[in-house]
């Protein structure tokens, strides 16, 4: 099978796609994958399926680093390579940002110079991934093997043509990879001064000066067992929000051909900000508000993303609004309580769900309205710079979704 035949490309040369570079799968020998043993103390970036998934174009950042004892029974991989999923996300693929390691769910691949490129692959297999996806559909557990990789057959221009598209298709990625780093940065300014000012109790006094460091009045609070400012108080989670849980559509009747209402049911889909639009139903049930957090209630539990339409969420998602119009605090008030829920994980404590009453009775200490009324203020100007550099995405995503499968079957050439 030839992927991307057609009338408009029948002077490019069909090449398996071995003749292009390296296939080499990862390596990660040692078990338990997950040996302390392999991490203690270590300096080597290790990159997993989930976070090739999650990239864009580059892979930018990780989680974990193998020490040298890690090292020792994996690889290191320069950068520039180009790492397909074989497994759990199949055909998934993204370009390292700086040497890393990846385990043996994972395939790289360096590129011939004379023949082709790192990132024209990426595009490669972007236009054909769900053809792969599809072949793969149906085994006892989802997955593709490097021969079956080595053996895809394409039609593939001269190299020069090669540079052509990936400049085309690379501009319109790396400006969403900027607007995504802009929106990182914001969010993670809005999450600062939440935890200076509601964590660490360090917001400006009268005087402008750090409100506990410079010896504001803390009182015990028995609900919290925990020392707050003076004037505050205690809240529960659904004294200050709105929560609707979800709930799945009667007879579980969804469609991926655009029938009806969009439908949500976990965080699968989450992106950055606006999660992916992929099933809608015609029986919708329990419904979230466009502007709506969206929280995943079930493994990975408190996940979150901002609903850009009115929806209908299952029963692994919950939509949530403030009371008083504070959705800015409310956002930060769920980043918080997603670092304790983290936490609790790394302590051995897994959550797989959040039940209703759980939600409804996490406890916040909640401040004065002047001064949640100050931060709200900060965080919508941020926000409104996130929503529109993400409204941005969206349409330069469409417009390289559009443009991909026409430059790769030469029905579109550039000049």
């Amino acid at each position: 099978m030839i992927f991307n035949s057609s009338k408009y490309n029948n002077k490019w040369n069909t090449k398996p796609l071995t003749d292009l570079g390296k296939f080499q799968r990862g390596k990660s020998r040692h078990r338990p994958r997950n040996d302390p043993q392999l991490f203690d103390n270590g300096t080597y970036p290790l990159v997993q399926t989930g976070e090739v998934k999650a990239a864009n174009l580059y892979i930018r950042s990780h989680d974990a680093c193998y020490n040298e004892f890690g090292l020792s029974q994996s690889a290191l991989w320069p950068k520039n390579t180009l790492c397909i999923t074989i497994a759990a996300n199949i055909a998934e693929t993204a370009l390292l940002g700086y040497p890393m390691c990846f385990p043996d769910s994972v395939v790289g691949f360096n590129a011939d110079p004379e023949e082709s490129s790192e990132p024209f692959m990426h595009y490669v297999f972007t236009y054909i991934r769900k053809a792969i996806q599809n072949s793969a559909s149906g085994s006892i557990q989802d997955n593709i093997n490097i021969e079956y990789l080595t053996g895809l057959r394409f039609k593939i221009p001269l190299k020069d043509y090669q540079d052509k598209i990936v400049a085309i298709l690379s501009a319109l990625d790396k400006k969403i990879e900027i607007n995504n780093r802009i929106n990182a940065e914001l969010e993670t300014m809005a999450k600062t001064l939440y935890d200076y000012w509601f964590v660490q109790f360090d917001f400006p006094d009268a005087n402008g000066k750090p409100y506990k460091s410079s010896g504001g009045k803390m009182v015990y609070n028995p609900t919290l067992k925990r020392e707050i400012p003076e004037e505050w108080s205690d809240k529960t989670l659904s004294q200050i929000a709105n929560i609707t849980m979800g709930q799945s559509p009667e007879g579980s009747s969804y469609n991926e051909e655009g029938v009806g209402t969009i439908f949500y049911q976990g965080s699968t889909d989450f992106g950055w900000l606006f999660p992916s639009t992929r099933q809608y139903t015609a029986a919708p049930s329990r419904m979230a508000k466009k502007g709506d957090i969206l929280l995943s209630v079930r493994a990975p539990v408190g996940d979150m993303n901002i609903a850009n339409t009115d929806c209908c969420i299952g029963r692994g998602l919950a939509a949530l609004n403030s009371k008083i119009g504070s959705d800015g605090f409310l956002f930060y008030v769920m980043k918080y309580f997603k670092q304790i829920f983290n936490r609790r994980n790394s302590e051995g404590t897994t959550f797989g769900s959040i039940t209703k009453s759980d939600l409804h009775s996490l406890t916040l200490a909640y401040p004065t309205a002047g001064l949640l009324n100050k931060y709200d203020d900060v965080v919508t100007n941020y926000n409104k710079m996130i929503f529109e550099r993400s409204l941005e995405n969206r349409e330069l995503i469409s417009l390289r979704d559009w443009l991909l499968p026409m430059l790769m079957s030469g029905q579109v050439t550039v000049k």
